[in-house]
């Protein structure tokens, strides 16, 4: 796929770098394609996929590690080492999911409500901040 886009996802309250080099996958076909034709993942790598309430794993050949996230990049599920020909539930308060390595969510600590930021080329994308 030509003209990537990486960036880099940390917890906001604690600074952990969850994952460092992750591909957003914001069209179609990389929503579609995912992490398929892949053998692994590196610790440091994953995919954001957006929009996305769910997903699935057929056709992949690794355990992956997949959160999800809510319009506030907020974690709102979690499914650790998703095995092979699985799905996840849809779930409508899902927006945005990361697929990651297997093992990312326990090395991490990610667990509910945590909130997370999103690091591209030196800008920073946060959850906008509600209005009452």
């Amino acid at each position: 796929m030509r003209n990537k886009r990486m960036v880099s996802v940390h917890t906001l309250a604690e600074d952990v770098v969850v994952a460092s080099s992750v591909m957003v996958a914001d069209t179609s076909v990389s929503r579609a394609v995912g992490l398929l034709g892949r053998s692994h993942l590196q610790r440091e790598e994953g995919i954001w996929i957006k929009p996305s309430s769910g997903v699935h794993t057929i056709g992949m050949r690794f355990p992956i590690d997949v959160v999800g996230l809510d319009a506030q990049l907020r974690v709102v599920r979690l499914w650790p080492s998703l095995k092979p020909y699985r799905l996840t539930a849809i779930v409508p308060s899902v927006r945005t999911v990361l697929e990651l390595a297997a093992g990312r969510i326990v090395e991490s600590g990610l667990q509910l409500g945590d909130q997370l930021r999103i690091q591209e080329s030196g800008l920073l994308h946060e959850a906008p901040i509600p209005t009452s």
